[in-house]
């Protein structure tokens, strides 16, 4: 379980994004550890000394501070909490399920069927172009209206056909996203980040593409990019200088603050380097 942490402008509080769902919808807040008699999630969190309130939303749990403590101190233990209420499989407030569940029933059957349909395409439709250019593209889950799925070698140059041929099919596919991006990255809601992304969907990747390569942004952590590069970049002999003499001068050209761009890439798990690119064979 990977747990993300964001400071708030408020030094005393902090969000912590546990990449499970904290709430269906709304917001909860926990003044005091009283308040907390049917969150067996916020009553484990209290038990930190150090913790004042508690802020629950769909996604994020904002905790905050007693004064004279210090998140260095306070950080880890609160992890550690977070970690093992959802290992523990309890819920996140008592009875909250049950009153969900007549209205999450009716919906199964039509989820079902979205599933199938999404499943029967990427194995009809995008898998056999996938491995016209070397790679294959696995299903792994759907969430929140976005298509989570694993590229594996040159499919990652196929992403923008892969999307338009999901929506035309379901309307439900708000999107698809490599499996590993699914987590909530609070430094991919930046003006920064969102400048980075401009530069690499309008100068970087244009140019990466017709050597089947993908450059994504995987998260700016303040004066830090991390990127991976994917396709034919995975495992290229080059992959350094594309990332010196390129990629991150166009970053920093773009946006000055930051100091540093660092790949993040496996490329020792790189099964085409050297991708020659085909016909896709992809139509809506």
């Amino acid at each position: 379980m990977f747990i993300q942490t964001e400071i708030l402008a408020n030094p005393d509080e902090m969000k912590y994004y546990p990449g499970e769902p904290v709430l269906p919808s709304g917001q909860a807040e926990f003044p005091d550890e009283e308040s907390a008699v049917r969150s067996p999630l916020a009553q484990r969190i209290f038990m930190v000394d150090g913790v004042e309130e508690l802020l629950f939303g769909p996604d994020f749990i904002t905790v905050t501070r007693d004064e004279g403590y210090d998140w260095q101190i306070l950080k880890p233990l609160i992890l550690g909490a977070i970690m093992e209420h959802y290992t523990s499989g309890s819920p996140v407030i008592l009875g909250l399920e049950e009153e969900n569940t007549a209205s999450t029933q009716a919906d199964v059957e039509v989820d079902e069927a979205i599933l199938d349909k999404i499943k029967d395409i990427i194995d009809t439709r995008i898998r056999p172009a996938a491995q016209q250019a070397q790679g294959d593209v696995i299903y792994k889950d759907f969430k929140d209206g976005f298509v989570l799925v694993e590229f594996v070698g040159g499919a990652i140059s196929l992403l923008a056909g892969i999307n338009n041929v999901l929506q035309h099919y379901v309307p439900e596919v708000k999107g698809v996203k490599d499996f590993r991006d699914a987590a909530p990255k609070p430094g991919m809601e930046t003006p920064e980040a969102r400048e980075i992304m401009r530069v690499l969907d309008e100068r970087i990747n244009p140019a990466v593409a017709g050597h089947g390569g993908h450059i994504a942004l995987i998260d700016v952590q303040e004066d830090t990019v991390y990127i991976r590069l994917e396709g034919g970049c995975q495992g290229c002999g080059m992959a350094d200088v594309t990332l010196k003499q390129g990629v991150e001068v166009e970053i920093k050209a773009a946006v000055p603050s930051i100091a540093a761009v660092l790949d993040v890439t496996d490329h020792a798990g790189g099964t085409n380097p050297y991708y020659t690119p085909g016909k896709s064979g992809m139509e809506a």
